[in-house]
């Protein structure tokens, strides 16, 4: 795990976009540990919108501020693994998320 690696995943983080542009960036060369929190990073964005989108649909206020709690905790647990190197799945869903975007490389 090198810094390359490193730099992408913390970009990966950075909204939906930089989890696009962390994609580009590891086509070549090929990193394991960006790959993983590529991943990662993809399905929690992914998820966070479709959840704001459903819920904007059928208004709730708590609901709203559960999703933004969740999704907080979870982003920083996931950014804290990806700066010190480490390959913790997030919660509940990170195992998904790697069997699910496959087509990250």
């Amino acid at each position: 795990m090198d810094e390359a690696g490193r730099t992408t995943a913390i970009i990966a983080y950075l909204t939906i976009i930089g989890s696009i542009i962390a994609i580009t960036m590891n086509m070549e060369p090929k990193n394991a540990f960006a790959r993983f929190h590529i991943r990662q990073a993809f399905g929690l964005n992914l998820t966070f919108h479709a959840f704001a989108l459903l819920s904007s649909v059928a208004y709730n206020q708590y609901a709203l501020y559960g999703l933004y709690l969740c999704y907080i905790l979870f982003w920083i647990y996931a950014f804290a693994g990806a700066l010190n190197l480490k390959q913790k799945s997030l919660p509940l869903v990170g195992p998904y998320f790697q069997k699910w975007f496959t087509f990250i490389q």
